[in-house]
């Protein structure tokens, strides 16, 4: 319901930012979202690639220009990446200008928070906080505002239904070093989990946050600055001491316990029982009867229906066959809905969200397809898979080292 960006631009991909100017339009996508956003919004919008060219490249003012922006919705790193350019003025304006023209804007359907089990986080909250509160006492640092909501559900062991695809709960929090924790959302999202938080912490609306922290004087409060918007930055830089760093919790999270190691191969385990039997029933049916995309995708997730720990899907599924399986992050419509036929191959990307995991597995399929060129290249994707198993991870072992090996065969 809150996509402004979609709102104004029709532009539905999952990354993406505009700038509306008085008589241009610029929208800012990277190389998944090229053909979508030039399809969806190329009437009213300029669409330009990230990372080949960015906003200084394009717009060039050789006069001033004053670039509004909602100060809640940004980082200051962000917008200093993308408009630290000559003759260009960012003034923060703080009601936000989309939601002045958007009407009837849809109201926010509010869903419960859920909490993690001790079974499946394999650690208790009171444990995790006592962890912060070590690190806030070794920094002599008073507090630390956790604005990454993953980080807050990592440490109070809750999930959320607030974004699609992804359990994560709409929130922030307040840390102090005496481990007193001030929770700031929607209060009708905690009723069901209100019980299990309520000793431990202090709930508040979220439209107490600015109220609370602008009680705060002369302390030093810990932000990240990837994820503190511009807005509580400011705030919090008038009258206290302001430390600037990663959030902690995004290294004690990094660290899977036991539970959660074993969680991930039970995920996968049986996310790869509802993929073995969808790919069988593929490959059995789609010369009997009409297999289309849509439907395919249907099927597939009956399959992961039938385990009572599934929730949701973990992201939108690709489900392309011919020549739709060669669009980048192709998401299946009426219009452009291909049967399964005798020849082509056919792409599923998809994933489950379970309440102890998230999978997400490609897979493409042989419908029969008798090319010897095509063969030629699965087998060096596949060589690709096969050496990418078998890299010995080093300490200082990097992603581009491993990802050279995996292209290895096809760049021959």
């Amino acid at each position: 319901s809150n996509d402004r960006l979609k709102f104004i631009s029709n532009f539905s991909g999952s990354a993406g930012f505009a700038i509306i100017l008085k008589n241009k339009n610029f929208l800012f996508v990277d190389g998944r979202y090229t053909v979508q956003a030039r399809y969806q919004s190329g009437k009213k919008f300029k669409v330009i690639t990230i990372p080949n060219k960015f906003p200084k490249d394009v717009l060039k003012p050789n006069k001033k220009i004053v670039l509004g922006f909602d100060p809640k919705l940004h980082t200051e790193k962000q917008l200093n990446f993308f408009f630290k350019i000559k003759n260009i003025n960012l003034k923060a304006v703080n009601r936000n200008l989309v939601d002045l023209v958007w009407s009837n804007k849809p109201k926010e359907l509010v869903k419960p928070f859920f909490s993690l089990s001790e079974k499946n986080a394999g650690t208790t909250t009171e444990k995790k906080i006592a962890e912060v509160k070590n690190v806030l006492l070794k920094n002599k640092v008073d507090y630390l505002l956790v604005t990454a909501p993953e980080n807050v559900a990592w440490i109070l062991n809750i999930r959320g239904h607030d974004t699609s695809y992804s359990p994560i709960p709409n929130a922030r929090l307040l840390i102090s070093k005496k481990g007193e924790i001030n929770l700031f959302t929607n209060p009708k999202k905690i009723t069901k989990i209100k019980k299990i938080l309520k000793d431990k912490i202090r709930i508040h609306n979220e439209m107490k946050v600015e109220k609370i922290l602008n009680h705060l004087s002369r302390k030093s409060i810990w932000l990240d600055n990837l994820s503190c918007s511009f807005y509580y930055k400011n705030m919090l830089y008038k009258k206290n001491k302001v430390i600037e760093k990663i959030d902690p919790i995004h290294f004690f999270k990094s660290i899977k316990n036991n539970t959660e190691i074993r969680n991930m191969e039970k995920s996968h385990l049986t996310d790869g029982v509802a993929l073995t039997k969808f790919l069988l029933w593929v490959k059995k049916n789609f010369k009997k009867k009409k297999i289309t995309e849509i439907s395919a995708q249907k099927k597939l997730e009956s399959f992961r229906k039938m385990n009572s720990s599934y929730k949701f899907p973990s992201f939108s599924t690709i489900s392309g066959s011919g020549p739709n399986s060669a669009i980048i992050h192709y998401k299946a419509s009426s219009k452009t809905n291909r049967a399964l036929k005798k020849g082509d191959l056919y792409l599923v990307d998809s994933g489950g969200q379970y309440s102890f995991g998230t999978t997400d597995v490609t897979r493409t399929v042989s419908l029969d397809n008798q090319s010897n060129y095509i063969k030629e290249i699965y087998t060096r994707v596949l060589k690709g898979h096969i050496a990418v198993s078998n890299f010995k991870i080093k300490k200082n072992s990097t992603g581009s080292e491993v990802d050279q090996n995996a292209r290895k065969y096809l760049k021959k």
